[in-house]
């Protein structure tokens, strides 16, 4: 098939590459502008961008698909179909129509559940077992048009965003390669959504990532793994030369008790609200990532330290 593919991270760019591996044509590459990265903070193009380029497939970084010059743009490449992954803007319906069979999107969610920017993150807040990956004829509405087709996944009391991510990345691209060929010959079932359990999965803010140990563990072990890697959910541990701060990458609920805020052994066993929160993997503030072990090596928590 011809196509156009939309889309900017890195889950995105795991799509990408199978569609490119499975033979299909893609005309053009579309993704967000290159934007600050990096400790110098010069403008580098987005996983997608980078990818595109690489395979020699042409790349188009338009601030807005709304400019009447792109819809002219994305019409004139003639498609059979627009696959759209995490792209990062709303497409008008000249857009989405413009292909011979339409535009389709692989979205990391059961959809009517977690319809929006992160329901990757939200999945795993909300404390859910299962959630998947759909294949979705795109309308205007967000996140609300008919599925074609379903890859479920399973989400372990030890999956953080980064590892569901990369799980859901990697069935979200056998999924879109699998349907595209029933898309080609007409058999996709389109099936509409349920106007029932729908949820918003709104962008996750760095704002909200400070712990509060007065919350039940089970809510703060939750909101640990769904906001690793980023922005990383954090605490003020205390040194000799005042607080510092440090993020909880990866953690475990225990249902021990003992004082909110408060280590409960030399091991980073914390108190909470209800239950305890184990802490497996944490980083410094400018440090890197570290496992417990290695990071009490350099900074002991003995038992009754307090946590900010």
């Amino acid at each position: 098939m011809r196509l156009a593919f939309l889309g900017t991270p890195d889950f995105a760019v795991t799509a990408l590459a199978a569609i490119v591996a499975a033979g299909h044509e893609v005309a053009c590459a579309y993704s967000q502008p290159p934007a600050p990265r990096g400790r110098g903070h010069g403008l580098k193009p987005s996983p997608v961008h980078a990818f595109a380029e690489a395979h020699g497939i042409p790349v188009r970084t338009p601030a807005s698909m709304r400019d009447p010059a792109e819809i002219a743009a994305f019409a004139a490449l003639d498609l059979d179909a627009a696959v759209v992954v995490a792209f990062g803007q709303i497409l008008p319906g000249a857009v989405l129509e413009a292909p011979r069979l339409g535009s389709y999107n692989v979205h990391g969610s059961l959809l009517p559940r977690w319809r929006g920017a992160a329901p990757i993150q939200r999945a795993i807040m909300a404390g859910d077992a299962v959630t998947g990956v759909q294949v979705m004829r795109m309308t205007e509405g967000l996140d609300e048009g008919p599925v074609l087709s379903t890859a479920t996944v399973r989400i372990g009391p030890l999956d953080t965003a980064s590892t569901l991510h990369d799980r859901l990345a990697a069935a979200g691209a056998d999924l879109i390669v699998r349907t595209l060929p029933e898309i080609e010959a007409g058999t996709a079932v389109a099936t509409p959504q349920s106007g029932e359990g729908v949820t918003y999965a709104k962008k996750i803010s760095a704002r909200f990532a400070r712990l509060d140990w007065t919350k039940p563990g089970a809510v703060l072990d939750r909101k640990i793994r769904g906001m690793s890697p980023f922005p990383g959910a954090w605490f003020e541990l205390p040194t000799e030369k005042g607080p510092v701060r440090v993020k909880a990458l990866l953690s475990r609920f225990e249902d021990e008790a003992g004082e909110a805020g408060v280590a409960l052994d030399d091991r980073l066993l914390v108190g909470t609200g209800e239950g305890a929160v184990r802490l497996l993997r944490v980083q410094r503030e400018g440090k890197g990532p570290q496992d417990a072990d290695a990071f009490l090596r350099g900074h002991p928590v003995p038992a009754g330290t307090r946590l900010g």
